[in-house]
């Protein structure tokens, strides 16, 4: 079997991990989620993951309060650790051996980030989840996502969201908006679309690592884009 992308990056928000509910983690779209990751394991395919932590906590709600923004993005970073300790024993509950790695020292819940130990995990065929963000202030886990795309030799990294695929505009507040298949990192900043943040994009556009945007909860859609079928919007810095 050809598979367009042998090794993939998944970009996970938090938010996805709540589904229906109002706050944390919703036990059945977990179970989704690992579902689709084994779906293609199967294949063969190596799944590096990188996990939000918006469905614990986010800096916005405690605005007003008197806490610093750098401890703020410590906190988010670290709700981030606990949506990596659920998604590795979902993703082992369902037969996919995982590891997780914390770019915040965690010792006594996860490995520290190790790129080397990373690579040779992955060729193992265990599923690597990134938490802790960078272990940075100030970077999203967007550019999180993007560097360690890069750092474990990534052949895209596969952001995923609520819709499916890149618009030209809001599809929920405009049902006109257009989406695009396919699209160039020059046409992205011409167009002025919010595929990651500005630091997450530069990143991706300077080392040529392809981004896929697409739905997550359509069944079977991370099959059909490791598979080189059309789904999602697919960025890269060739013409179509």
């Amino acid at each position: 079997m050809t598979l367009r992308y042998s090794r993939i990056l998944l970009k996970l928000s938090g938010e996805a991990l709540q589904g229906p509910e109002a706050f944390g983690l919703h036990a059945p779209t977990l179970a989704g989620v690992a579902r689709e990751i084994v779906r293609v394991r199967q294949l063969g395919v190596e799944v590096g993951l990188v996990v939000g932590g918006g469905n614990i906590f986010r800096g916005a709600q405690i605005d007003n309060a008197q806490i610093d923004r750098v401890t703020k993005d410590q906190m988010g970073m670290m709700a981030t650790v606990i949506n990596g300790l659920a998604l590795r024993d979902v993703l082992m509950a369902h037969g996919a051996p995982a590891v997780l790695m914390s770019a915040i020292p965690m010792q006594e819940a996860a490995r520290p980030v190790d790129v080397m130990a990373a690579r040779e995990a992955l060729a193992a065929g265990q599923v690597v989840i990134f938490a802790g963000g960078t272990g940075n202030p100030f970077v999203t886990t967007d550019t999180a996502a993007t560097l360690r795309g890069v750092e474990i030799n990534a052949d895209a990294v596969l952001k995923a969201t609520k819709v499916d695929g890149i618009y030209s505009d809001d599809p929920v507040r405009n049902p006109a908006a257009m989406r695009y298949e396919r699209l160039t990192y020059e046409e992205v900043i011409a167009r002025d679309l919010k595929v990651m943040d500005l630091a997450a994009f530069a990143m991706s556009r300077e080392q040529r690592m392809p981004i896929v945007v697409f739905d997550m909860f359509r069944e079977g859609a991370l099959e059909r884009i490791v598979r080189g079928e059309n789904e999602g919007t697919l960025v890269t810095g060739e013409d179509a």
